[in-house]
């Protein structure tokens, strides 16, 4: 449970909430990597499962370079992609939910009038799977994806250009992430991160001064108070 030290360092209102999608909204990464893990292996990699876990950040087309550099043209990465992307779908479908407390929490931002938007490494077919799915694309004021930048986590560019479109200062930004790549990006950013223990643990981040906060889900926070009043 959040306690009242997070309320006391969330004094400043911040204005906006950047979210992470995938292990931060919904807690899928374990789907996206198995079926990385299955692609991988197919190909060849013989890559286990704790570094296919280790190597699920960045794009894809990042990914499978860091494993096969030099091998796949554009074409061909392009297509793995949207294969390993098919098959995750098709295994985290029946389980497609947001985490618990978030709806009521993205219902207090919208009542707050916090803008809001989602900073993901994810495709924009990805991203329209849970916006579309779960019904809440109405409360995103903005998406960058990983079609929107040229580098991607830990590079700043995915909140920056979240804070731009939005028309709010980078200090006056919230990120909601799950992973320590993730945290790097708010940090480069100018930006404090609240961090969902949904993959990694709290000590995976003691090297991050811009974390404020941690907890496994939503329930733990309530956007009005640390939103603005």
């Amino acid at each position: 449970m959040i306690g009242c030290t997070f309320f006391n360092i969330c004094k400043m209102r911040y204005k906006a909430f950047l979210f992470d999608l995938n292990g931060t909204m919904i807690d899928d990464m374990q789907y996206h990597i198995n079926a990385w893990y299955r692609i991988l292996n197919h190909l060849g990699a013989d890559i286990t499962i704790e570094k296919t876990k280790a190597e699920c950040y960045g794009k894809n087309d990042e990914l499978l370079e860091r494993i096969f550099p030099g091998r796949f043209s554009v074409q061909e990465k392009g297509d793995l992609s949207i294969a390993k992307e098919q098959a995750y779908q098709t295994a985290f479908r029946p389980h497609l939910q947001l985490l618990p407390g978030l709806e009521t929490f993205l219902q207090h931002a919208r009542q707050h009038d916090i803008k809001m938007a989602i900073g993901s490494a994810a495709i924009r077919m990805n991203i329209d799977f849970v916006l579309d799915g779960l019904s809440i694309r109405h409360y995103i004021d903005t998406i960058v994806s990983a079609d929107d930048v040229a580098f991607s986590k830990p590079d700043p560019e995915t909140f920056l250009q979240c804070a731009s479109q939005l028309n709010i200062a980078p200090e006056q930004c919230l990120v909601f992430e799950d992973s320590p790549k993730g945290v790097a990006s708010a940090a480069a950013a100018g930006m404090h991160a609240a961090v969902l223990l949904t993959l990694h643990e709290a000590n995976e981040f003691a090297v991050f001064e811009n974390v404020v906060a941690y907890a496994k889900d939503f329930t733990a926070w309530t956007a009005a108070q640390i939103g603005k009043g």
